[in-house]
């Protein structure tokens, strides 16, 4: 069964973060049957028997990241069956994407406080939260002066709790090459 982890605050190479080899390597050493980075934000897609296994195979390549590199951020697990669930449901249908600078799904941890009511937006207006599951929030971000919104920003300082952002056409890419 394919499964993606999503990392926070890790680009491959960085200070305190893996190369694409240790990345995968840490995986595989944690009992991934495989594993493949995919892109260079963090992301990668692996191999496990079910989700009991790949919650046990992202919490011994975390371990292994933080020994190797000094990594000590959360990831995030998803199957990529719910992913494509994700993708196929098109959160993003109604959006017109003029004046939109990105369109993103955060992943969100499962110990958290519930969303308030939706749709939620950003006091600069360069955030709005459109819609959520369970696990995910999906918003669009605007340029506001010189820089776009940071929804992981915004709804990590809403919840109190550390979540994971990509842009959406990254997971679309993902389903398209895993699914």
């Amino acid at each position: 069964m394919k499964h993606a982890a999503f990392f926070r605050n890790l680009n491959l190479g960085r200070p305190r973060c893996p190369t694409r080899g240790q990345f995968e390597a840490a995986f595989l050493a944690a009992g991934a049957d495989a594993a493949s980075s995919f892109l260079t934000n963090g992301t990668l897609v692996f191999e496990a028997r079910n989700k009991t296994a790949a919650r046990r195979v992202l919490a011994q390549a975390s371990q292994i990241m933080a020994a190797e590199c000094g990594l000590r951020e959360p990831g995030f697990l998803r199957s990529v069956d719910h992913l494509a669930e994700l993708v196929a449901s098109d959160p993003f249908a109604g959006v017109d994407r003029a004046g939109v600078y990105e369109v993103c799904i955060t992943f969100l941890g499962g110990k958290r406080p519930a969303l308030p009511a939706l749709p939620l937006v950003s006091k600069r207006e360069d955030v709005e939260v459109l819609g959520a599951t369970a696990g995910e929030a999906f918003s669009l971000s605007r340029v506001v002066g010189n820089t776009p919104g940071s929804p992981n920003a915004f709804l990590e300082r809403l919840l109190g709790t550390p979540s994971s952002t990509r842009a959406w056409n990254t997971v679309v890419r993902l389903v398209d090459k895993h699914a």
